[in-house]
């Protein structure tokens, strides 16, 4: 029998639950959210709802906040508090329920998603390395004379291009299409 085949404490199909989880985590509704990750929790899946979190934070919040950095502090406060086996009182579903409503209340962003659709799904064209990248710690580079000038020059600059809009959204969805 498969995960999605199961069925939870309430009587609910546990692939339908996780899934709930998430699109509720997705739209901010806090309170069916925190109701499907109990659900999962009191069903004896809470590392399998952590896992989840953990994906949710990068896939559906991303760069919009820090939440991966957080739910991944809380999950390690979840694993050590769960150590101390006190089944009375459950301290470690404080920070399930925490992380829970951290990413319900995020600010949301799928671009990360977008990009992994774009760069491991999509169509990959051939690219030349760019010059800038031929310097004094390539081969390539040593062999064409290049060093620390033209590294300063060339190799260490930063630029940030990025406006805020997803780049990848459309292609990313062109592809799952």
């Amino acid at each position: 029998m498969t995960f999605a085949e199961l069925q939870s404490v309430g009587g609910y199909n546990l692939g339908l639950v996780s899934s709930a989880m998430q699109k509720s985590i997705r739209r901010g509704d806090e309170n069916s959210a925190l109701f499907w990750a109990t659900e999962l929790d009191m069903s004896g899946y809470g590392e399998y709802c952590w896992k989840r979190l953990r994906i949710i934070a990068s896939e559906d919040i991303g760069l919009a906040s820090d939440a991966a950095v957080k739910i991944r502090c809380l999950y390690d406060n979840w694993v050590d508090q769960r150590k101390k086996a006190d089944t009375k009182h459950g301290p470690e579903r404080l920070f399930l329920v925490h992380a829970v409503i951290e990413l319900s209340r995020s600010k949301k962003s799928r671009m990360v998603d977008h990009a992994l659709i774009v760069y491991y799904e999509g169509p990959r064209e051939k690219r030349d390395v760019p010059d800038y990248a031929k310097d004094m710690h390539t081969g390539e580079g040593r062999r064409m004379g290049r060093g620390v000038e033209h590294f300063w020059n060339e190799g260490s600059q930063i630029e940030n291009k990025f406006g805020g809009d997803d780049p990848y959204y459309r292609s990313a969805r062109t592809i799952r299409n």
